[in-house]
């Protein structure tokens, strides 16, 4: 009886560490590489009808920069 109640408490463990593990290495990945970059951006604005200019769409890279280093902010405060 209690091999089966120390296997469930190290699975139920394993599964909790190896969900932060992997929360963890994807915050980093995606802080290192993120998502949008500025070509996907000028695509994004030709589409929608605008003519980017390299000013307009480094704005928008910064802005997008700041939002994301808020949230982060806001996440580690809780």
């Amino acid at each position: 009886m209690w091999y089966i109640l120390i296997g469930i408490l190290c699975l139920i463990a394993g599964l909790a560490l190896g969900f932060f593990i992997a929360r963890r290495y994807m915050m980093t990945y995606l802080k290192k590489n993120p998502p949008i970059n500025e070509q996907m951006l000028q695509m994004m604005m030709a589409q929608m009808g605008m003519k980017p200019s390299q000013k307009k769409i480094n704005q928008m890279m910064n802005a997008m920069g700041k939002q994301q280093e808020k949230e982060v902010k806001t996440k580690k405060k809780k």
